[in-house]
C-alpha cells in the first residue's frame, strides 16, 4: 500500500483513495528543492486521478494547481477519458482557455477521431484545420467534405494522397474507394502507386494493390512484383514461365536486385540466362547490373573490382564510385584506388574523406609534396579526417568554439514561453516522453536564435540531448560547450578510470551512442545512454556486483554508464586495447570485426575502417574517435593525437601518460569550421 504515496503509482494496481487524500492534503514528504517542488509533487498524484479515478473526483483534489503549467493537462485527461461523450463546447471551452498549445491541439485530434467515428461531418469540419500532417485526418475532413455536399477536387486533394509509397490509414480506404466507383482511380494510377511502393520496398502494400486491377493480367504482374519483393529467388525460379512484358521485366529486376544482396555469383548466371529471354530496356540493363557490381563489392569477393571497371557508364553512381575505392584499397592497389578516386563526382571530391584518402594513397605512391599540400587544406577542418591530415603535417588540431550569443530580454522571452515551461516541468518530473512532446511543439514556431537560447535553457536543467539535437547546422555547430556537455564528469572519470579507459573515449561513446538521451532505447533492444543490452548488462552487474532486476534499470545512468565503461573496457581487452577496434566491436559485435580482421588485417588502420562493409559502422567508428579529440579538448584544453589512438592491428595500445606530448588546439581569426559528425571514415596519421 505504501507504494500509493510516491509518485508513479498506478491507479491500475493501487485503490488506497484514504492515503491518496493524506498525500495530497497532507504532503508527500519530499523535501523542497524550489518553489514549484509542492505542486510538481501533487500534480503527479491528481494527474493520475484524472486518468483513473472517478470522474470529477481530480477537481477536488487539486487546489493549489490552479496557476501550476501543467495544470492543463489534468483537464486534458479528464476530457480525454470521457470522449465518447464529449460534446463540443466542453471541447471548445477547452481550446479557448489554451489556444495554440500541444494540449489544446492533443484533444482537438483526438476529438476529430471520435467526430469521425460518430460521423458528425458537420462539427469534423468545423474543428478540422488543414496546417495537420495526420494523413487519417486529411482523409476523413475530404470525406466529410463530400458528405457535406462541397466539392473535392481529386486531381489536386485525393490525388496526391493516393501517390503514397507508405500504406495509408483505413479512414483513406474508404475515400479511394468512392474516387473508383467515380471512375478516378484507373489501372495508372494504380501502377503509379504500386511502383512507388516496390521502390520503397513495402511488400504489403503492393501485394494490396494487386488485388485491385480489374484486368488479370495486370493483377498477375502486381504480384509477381509482389513475389519479387517478398521471395526474390522463387520469382527468379518461376521467370521462364512469365510473359515479357514491361512489369514482368520490373519484377525481375527487382528480384535480380535482390537476389545480388545475399548471392552474387547466382544472381549473375540467373541475369545471364534471363537477358537472352527477355528484352530488357537499357534502364532496366543498367539497375542489374549495377546490382551485380555493387553487392559482391560490398562483400569483397575476388573479382569484385573488375565487375566494378567494367560498369558501364550510365549504370555508375555515387555509391559504385566509393565501393571501386573501397576495393581497390583492400587489395591495396594504389594505382587502382587512385584512379577511381579520380573518377569521383565533384561533390565526393570535395568530401574531407575522400580528399584525406586521395592524399594517403598520393603518399603511397611517393607523391608526398601533392599529399601534403592536401593535408594542409583539410587540416583546417574539425572532423575526423581533418585531426589526422593535422597529425600528418605536424599541425595544431582547429577548433573554433563560440558562446551562445543571447541578450537579457531575449533569453526572459523565451524563458516564459509556456510551451517550455511546460516542457522543463515534464523534464523534472522526469516524463521524458511529454516533455519531448512539448519540446518539439513550441521549438516548431521558434526562430534559431530563439532555439539556440531553448537549447542552453534546456542543458541548465540537464537536458542535454536538446542542445545536441538542436544545434546541429549553420552557425550552430560552434556552440562546443552546448553540443559536447561535460555531464556527470566525477562519475565519468571515476568509472572510465576504474574500467582502465580513457574519460573521453568513454564520453565519445555516450555522445555517439545516444546522444546524452538517457531513456533512448534502439530498434535492437539497447538501452540507455551507452546502449547496453539487457544481456550484457546483466552479466556486467554479476561482475560488478551491482543490483539489476531489468532492462528498465539501464535508464539510470550511474547504473549505465558504469557498465558501459566496463563493457568498453572488456571489448579494448579483445583488441590489444586498441580504442578503434573496441569501437567497431562497441557497434557491431566482435563476430563481424573478427572476419573484418582475419580478412583485411594487414591494412593500416586508415584503410582497414574504411573496408568495413557495414556504413554504419565505419561511420560510428570515425564519429566516435572525432568526438573523443573533442571531448579530450573540452577536458583539457589541448587533446592526445588522434593517430596515437589508432595501433595497427595487433599492436598494443596503452593510453599514453600524462606527461606525454598533447597536441595544441587553435582557432585562427579567419577560420571556419566543419562539424565533427561530417567525417563519415576513420584515417590514420604517421607512425
Amino acid at each position: 500500500m505504501s507504494s500509493c504515496l510516491t509518485p508513479d503509482f498506478s491507479w491500475r494496481r493501487c485503490r488506497c483513495w484514504p492515503l491518496l487524500l493524506l498525500a495530497i492534503f497532507c504532503g508527500v514528504g519530499h523535501a523542497a528543492t524550489d518553489a514549484l517542488t509542492p505542486q510538481r509533487d501533487k500534480f503527479m498524484l491528481v494527474w493520475e486521478a484524472a486518468q483513473r479515478a472517478p470522474e470529477g473526483t481530480w477537481r477536488k483534489l487539486a487546489e493549489g494547481l490552479d496557476d501550476y503549467p501543467l495544470y492543463p493537462y489534468l483537464e486534458l485527461a479528464d476530457l480525454q477519458r470521457r470522449l465518447p461523450r464529449l460534446q463540443p463546447d466542453e471541447v471548445r471551452t477547452f481550446l479557448d482557455a489554451w489556444p495554440d498549445s500541444l494540449p489544446a491541439q492533443t484533444l482537438r485530434e483526438a476529438f476529430l477521431f471520435e467526430l469521425a467515428r460518430r460521423r458528425e461531418w458537420k462539427n469534423y469540419l468545423a474543428f478540422y484545420s488543414s496546417a495537420t500532417h495526420n494523413k487519417e485526418l486529411q482523409c476523413d475532413a475530404l470525406i466529410a467534405r463530400g458528405a457535406s455536399g462541397e466539392h473535392v477536387d481529386f486531381e489536386h486533394e485525393i490525388q496526391p494522397l493516393w501517390l503514397s509509397k507508405a500504406t495509408l490509414p483505413s479512414a483513406c480506404d474508404e475515400l479511394f474507394s468512392a474516387a473508383r466507383t467515380h471512375h478516378k482511380l484507373g489501372a495508372e494510377l494504380i501502377w503509379q502507386r504500386l511502383d512507388l511502393a516496390a521502390a520503397a520496398g513495402n511488400t504489403d502494400l503492393v501485394a494490396s494493390l494487386a488485388a485491385t486491377f480489374d484486368e488479370q493480367a495486370q493483377r498477375t504482374a502486381a504480384e509477381h512484383i509482389a513475389l519479387a519483393l517478398r521471395a526474390p529467388v522463387a520469382a527468379l525460379d518461376q521467370a521462364t514461365t512469365w510473359p515479357d512484358s514491361a512489369h514482368t521485366r520490373d519484377a525481375l529486376v527487382l528480384a535480380l536486385e535482390r537476389a545480388a544482396r545475399h548471392d552474387g555469383d547466382d544472381a549473375q548466371a540467373r541475369w545471364t540466362k534471363l537477358s537472352a529471354h527477355f528484352h530488357f530496356d537499357t534502364t532496366q540493363r543498367d539497375r542489374v547490373l549495377h546490382a551485380l557490381a555493387l553487392y559482391p563489392a560490398a562483400s569483397y569477393v575476388p573479382g569484385a573490382l573488375a565487375r566494378l571497371e567494367a560498369l558501364p557508364a550510365s549504370a555508375d553512381d555515387d555509391a559504385t564510385r566509393e565501393w571501386r575505392v573501397r576495393s581497390a584499397l583492400a587489395v591495396q592497389d594504389w594505382a587502382a584506388a587512385l584512379k577511381a578516386l579520380e573518377r569521383m563526382s565533384d561533390a565526393q571530391k570535395s568530401d574531407a574523406r575522400w580528399r584525406y584518402l586521395r592524399g594517403r594513397v598520393l603518399v603511397k605512391l611517393g607523391r608526398k609534396d601533392e599529399a601534403t599540400a592536401l593535408f594542409a587544406g583539410i587540416a583546417k577542418e574539425a572532423n575526423f579526417h581533418a585531426f589526422l591530415a593535422a597529425d600528418w603535417t605536424d599541425q595544431p588540431y582547429v577548433i573554433c568554439s563560440a558562446p551562445a550569443q543571447m541578450s537579457a530580454d531575449a533569453q526572459r522571452t523565451v524563458r516564459a514561453l509556456p510551451g517550455l515551461v511546460r516542457a522543463f516541468e515534464w523534464f523534472m518530473l522526469d516524463r521524458l516522453r511529454e516533455a519531448r512532446r512539448e519540446w518539439d511543439y513550441t521549438l516548431a514556431q521558434l526562430d534559431p536564435a530563439q532555439r539556440r537560447i531553448a537549447a542552453a535553457v534546456a542543458s541548465e536543467h540537464g537536458w542535454y540531448d536538446r542542445a545536441v539535437y538542436t544545434l546541429n547546422q549553420g552557425d550552430d555547430l560552434h556552440l562546443y560547450d552546448l553540443r559536447f556537455p561535460l555531464a556527470r564528469r566525477t562519475q565519468i572519470e571515476r568509472d572510465a578510470h576504474n574500467a582502465g579507459i580513457e574519460p573521453s573515449w568513454a564520453y565519445a561513446i555516450i555522445r555517439a551512442e545516444s546522444a546524452w538521451t538517457t531513456d533512448a532505447k534502439s530498434g535492437a533492444d539497447a538501452w540507455g545512454l551507452m546502449q547496453l543490452l539487457p544481456g550484457t548488462a546483466k552479466q556486467l552487474a554479476k561482475v560488478e556486483k551491482v543490483a539489476y532486476s531489468s532492462a528498465t534499470d539501464l535508464f539510470d545512468p550511474d547504473l549505465n554508464i558504469r557498465l558501459g565503461t566496463r563493457y568498453l573496457a572488456d571489448m579494448a581487452l579483445h583488441y590489444d586495447g586498441s580504442p578503434w577496434l573496441a569501437s567497431a566491436a562497441y557497434n557491431a559485435g566482435t563476430d563481424p570485426v573478427g572476419r573484418w580482421v582475419n580478412a583485411r588485417d594487414t591494412l593500416e588502420p586508415d584503410f582497414f575502417i574504411e573496408t568495413i562493409p557495414y556504413k554504419e559502422t565505419r561511420e560510428y567508428v570515425a564519429r566516435v574517435l572525432a568526438f573523443a579529440v573533442i571531448y579530450d579538448w573540452r577536458l583539457h584544453g589541448d587533446a592526445q593525437s588522434l593517430a596515437s589512438r589508432l595501433p595497427r592491428v595487433g599492436q598494443a595500445y596503452v593510453p599514453p601518460p600524462a606527461d606525454a606530448p598533447r597536441k595544441a588546439v587553435v582557432c585562427p581569426a579567419t577560420q571556419s569550421v566543419a562539424a565533427p559528425e561530417a567525417a563519415t571514415a576513420a584515417t590514420l596519421g604517421p607512425k
